[in-house]
């Protein structure tokens, strides 16, 4: 039997995992200059070499590749949630040091650093892989199409013979699988960074085999990367200007809020630095009626403070989780940089991303004909389905005993390694 790679390139982080026969499966294990994990950023940095210059690109991924870009503010090229660009047409490619990459030179650059990191673990056995791909791709106008052949473009370079695809939320559904002792209906949700899917599949063994009915899918652009962009936008962004104003000759008008969209991504702060638009930014502080603040916005693109102010906010993200009320701190915004968020607050800043999340949960049921009653089990995975406003969506209308949760990081790639050692692979394929 074919020995089979299950690949989940998500917008966050990537998982690969191997089949092991007798649906057993392991996840592949990478060591790099940030040491070893069996998950990796989905990120890519380049920065010249000191002597040939862009002759030599040193090439990083992950976790490493956020060293590389913090330790080397203003000479590296970073990129991150590549995913994203997958399924636009208006992504033609993008400059880095005057070389013209489009998406499948990314995602393959992206690959074969992670093959170097796996080093001798590395499979050279391997003619069959599983890629996930979401229900709904990410972006305004998503072409799935175009998405796949991007996909297939990148893929077919590393020397993989056979290529299926499988959506995220099935494959984590026949992970979940695995586990059941009887026959059920079972419906997945999966939460990423980007994409929030979901699955509604019939599973029956017959003659010990799992098999699978797909009852339907649904999916939504809408995930845990718009949780942490709405806090910021209201922790962070009025104490850095956005709602105040500049005074231009006899009128009053208020600070461009086009600004502050540069932190949708925490890297779109370093590329902001070295535009046309932070230059007019710093203009604006001498016709300012409140200059501190966008000193303070001025300081935080200029010192490179994106990336640990992502981690702060995940951090109060994660303790919301668990409590009523946590502490935001981030001292490069000094006296501001300290302020208690109540859960009330952040489930009210992220209310219309919950509604468009349960609309796809809405469309699922609907267009299936489904009631909640007939589904036997729900499975949440990914790291957003902890925040409790995302569970009450399913605890409103399933009863607490059907739900269930696991594999937060590793249950697609695993659930896809083991689809491609299925005899009917084909049958899962999207």
């Amino acid at each position: 039997m074919a020995r089979a790679l299950g690949l989940d390139f998500g917008t966050t982080n990537t998982v690969l995992a191997l089949s092991d026969g007798a649906d057993a499966t392991h996840s592949m294990h990478f060591t790099s200059s940030a040491g070893e994990t069996d998950t990796m950023r989905t990120a890519l940095s380049f920065m010249k070499d000191p002597v040939m210059g862009a002759q030599a690109l040193k090439v990083e991924a992950g976790q490493a590749a956020i060293r590389q870009f913090i330790d080397n503010p203003g000479d590296c090229r970073f990129l991150q949630s590549i995913k994203t660009f997958a399924a636009s047409a208006l992504f033609q490619g993008t400059l880095i040091f005057a070389r013209r990459h489009v998406f499948e030179d990314l995602m393959e650059i992206f690959l074969r650093r992670l093959k170097t990191y796996a080093e001798e673990n590395w499979p050279s056995d391997v003619s069959r892989v599983i890629a996930g791909r979401p229900v709904h791709f990410a972006g305004a106008n998503p072409d799935a199409k175009l998405a796949t052949e991007r996909y297939n473009a990148a893929l077919t370079r590393l020397g993989f013979p056979e290529i299926h695809y499988v959506y995220e939320p099935v494959a984590a559904a026949y992970y979940f699988a695995q586990t059941l002792k009887s026959d059920a209906t079972v419906l997945v949700a999966d939460f990423g960074g980007g994409t929030t899917d979901y699955s509604l599949i019939r599973f029956e063994r017959q003659a010990g085999k799992l098999m699978a009915t797909p009852i339907g899918h649904s999916g939504v652009g809408v995930a845990g990367d718009h949780f942490d962009y709405r806090m910021i936008d209201n922790l962070v962004a009025p104490e850095i200007g956005k709602g105040t104003f500049f005074r231009s000759f006899d009128k009053v008008l208020e600070v461009p809020a086009g600004y502050y969209a540069n932190f949708g991504r925490w890297n779109q702060l370093s590329i902001f630095k070295t535009t046309r638009e932070f230059a007019d930014l710093k203009s604006l502080v001498r016709s300012a009626l409140d200059p501190d603040k966008l000193e303070l916005f001025i300081d935080l693109v200029e010192h490179d403070e994106g990336y640990p102010l992502y981690q702060a906010i995940s951090a109060t993200k994660m303790a919301l989780s668990g409590a009523e009320e946590a502490e935001f701190h981030f001292p490069p915004l000094g006296r501001a940089g300290r302020k208690t968020v109540k859960r009330a607050d952040f489930e009210t800043w992220i209310a219309d991303d919950l509604a468009r999340i349960e609309g796809a949960l809405d469309e699922v049921l609907e267009k299936t004909g489904t009631v909640p009653g007939e589904i036997d089990k729900v499975f949440l995975t990914g790291g957003t389905s902890f925040v409790p406003a995302v569970r009450r969506i399913f605890t409103r209308r399933f009863d607490a005993g059907k739900i269930e949760s696991g594999g937060e990081l590793l249950s697609i790639a695993h659930g896809l390694a083991l689809i491609g050692e299925s005899d009917n692979v084909r049958q899962w394929a999207a």
